[in-house]
Formats: structure tokens, sequence, C-alpha cells
């Protein structure tokens, strides 16, 4: 055999033993990937301002690691904080009025049974309802368990970036296979499309409930603040979101007798609620970072089944980087320029 021949075979078996390797590595580390992408998204936020806070003001990388962790602590920590405080007692109480609950859940039905001839909530359906709900709260339980550990690690992590910042984004540049201006087209694209969403649909997210709090409290709906609070956290789901907060309201409000209310609730979700969002993101998402409405929807439904609640993020940031591949193969391998 010769020695070209040799190389190859012991080039192949490290390749084979490195794959094996990451293939055990991911699915070992599979649970911590939200906490990966989530210390992805700080760094990203955070960099231009952390690399000025250590060059300009000569803060120590440490230090400045640290501080930055404090803030993105807070911004977390205070909406989770208001929305348990908000939710915990209404929940409680549900579990202590279930009568009162199914009766709701009833004369829901009722209503829509008068719009369709089908019974579509009967007896039966309710009690499943319920039985699923409280079958829910242990595996809400062992959710919330993974989601502080993936806090744990997306802190640990992103610390090491910060501090080893300069190292890693050039171990980075080094893997990448492209050229050099490619490269630069990638990373800007990373940064516009981390940007608009992880500051975008927040504030979508925000706007919309506001305008739902309002249109809630104009017609009546009781505890109108929790329900605008619901119907925000609603609004990161694209398309259908907020629907399924107001719609129910309405059918229960017609169900109550209150028909000009129902209507008129209805009227204002349709028009105002809804296309709220439309225009934020065709606004503040395309001015942060010039992303298109249709690769934020079809972004989200993608990201959310591969990556959780970070799909509102990396399934956006994935299509385009799809769209965005295609131009650079064309650009360096291809016949013609994209």
């Amino acid at each position: 055999m010769s020695a070209e021949f040799n190389n190859r075979i012991r080039q192949v078996f490290l390749l084979l033993v490195i794959t094996a390797l990451a293939i055990l590595l991911f699915f070992k580390l599979a649970v911590f990937f939200p906490g990966f992408l989530g210390a992805i998204t700080i760094y990203i936020l955070s960099r231009d301002a952390y690399t000025r806070m250590i060059s300009h003001r000569k803060w120590r990388r440490g230090t400045s690691a640290i501080v930055f962790m404090l803030l993105f602590l807070l911004c977390l920590g205070v909406p989770v904080y208001l929305a348990v405080d908000l939710l915990s007692s209404r929940i409680n109480m549900l579990f202590a009025n279930q009568a009162q609950v199914a009766a709701s859940l009833k004369g829901i039905s009722v209503q829509l049974q008068q719009w369709t001839g089908q019974e579509l909530l009967s007896d039966a359906n309710i009690a499943q309802i319920q039985k699923a709900i409280m079958g829910y709260i242990p595996h809400l339980v062992n959710s919330t368990m993974t989601v502080l550990a993936n806090l744990g690690m997306m802190f640990f992590l992103v610390y090491f970036m910060f501090v080893n910042w300069e190292f890693m984004e050039k171990s980075i540049h080094g893997f990448i296979p492209l050229e050099s201006r490619n490269i630069g087209i990638l990373a800007s694209q990373t940064k516009n499309m981390v940007r608009a969403n992880a500051i975008g649909i927040p504030l979508i997210s925000i706007i919309q409930g506001a305008f739902a709090t309002i249109g809630y409290w104009i017609f009546g709906i009781h505890d109108f603040v929790m329900w605008g609070f619901v119907t925000g956290m609603f609004a990161f789901f694209p398309l259908i979101g907020t629907t399924m907060i107001w719609a129910p309201l309405v059918i229960y409000t017609f169900s109550t007798g209150n028909t000009s209310h129902a209507i008129g609730l209805l009227i204002y979700s349709l028009l105002v609620t809804g296309n709220m969002g439309y225009f934020t993101r065709i606004t503040v998402l395309r001015k942060i970072g010039n992303v298109h409405p249709l690769i934020t929807v079809l972004g989200v439904i993608v990201g959310l089944q591969l990556f959780g609640f970070w799909g509102f993020i990396f399934g956006p940031l994935l299509v385009s980087y799809f769209l965005l591949l295609v131009r650079i193969y064309a650009n360096e391998f291809g016949s013609f320029k994209a």
C-alpha cells in the first residue's frame, strides 16, 4: 500500500471518530441546547457594548462579563416575576372554582352549538380538558427544572464567550470554509437577524398586549389586565397567536347575552389588535434588521419545532441562512453572480 493511501485511511478513520464523538456529545448535551442558543443571543446583543467597555473604559473582562450577565438576568427575571405574580393567584382561583370554570365552558359550548349545530364542548369533553390541565402540572414542574438548568448553562457559557471573545471569533473564522468577504456577510446577517427578533418580537408582544388590554377594558372584559398580558404572551406566535385568546373571550361575551360588547370586541380585535402586530412586524422588524415578514413567520413555525422558545429568534435566522448560503454558493462556485 502507498503512503498516500494509508494517509487517506487514517484521515477517514479520524473523521469517523470525530463524527461519532460529535454525535454522542450532541445527544447527551441536547437538553442544554436552548441554553447554548441563549448564550449566543446574549453575546451577539452585547458584543459591541462589551468591547467598548473593555477597550475604552478599561474594565476588566471578567467584571464586564458579570455586569452584562446581571443586566440580562434582570431583563429576564422582572417579566417572569410579573407573570408569576399576575397569573398565580388566577390559576389557584381556577383550581379552587372548577365548577364555575366548567359552567363558563358550558356557556361557550352552548353558544358554539347555536352557531354551528354541533356540540363541540360536551360534558365529557369539558371533564377531559380539566383532567388534561391537572395532568399537565407535573410536566410543568419538570419543565421548570429544565429551564433553570438551561439558564445556568447559558450564563456559564456566555461568561467564557465574553472573556475569550477574540480567540473564539478567530477560531470560528478559521473553521468556516468561506472567503473572508462572505464570512463578513454571514456575520452581519446573523447580527441583524438576532437583533431584529430578540428586540422586535418582545416589542410586538408588548404593543399587541397593550392594545388588547385597552380593547378588553373598553368592552367590559373582567380582569382585562390579566387577559391583556396573556394576549401579549401569545403574540409571540405568528398568524393566530392573539386570536387564541380574544376569540374565546368574544364567544364567552356572546354567551352571556352581551351581544353589542361581543361584536365590538370582535371588530376591535380584528382591526386593531391583529393589525398592530402586522404593522409592527413590517416596520420595526424591517427597520432593526430589514427582516421580511414572510421570513419571520416561516422561521418561527420551523424554529419552535426545532429549538423551543429560542425558535422565535433562531427559526427566522435558519431561513435567512438558507437563502444567504444559496447566494454565497452562487457567488463562490456558480457561473453567475447572485
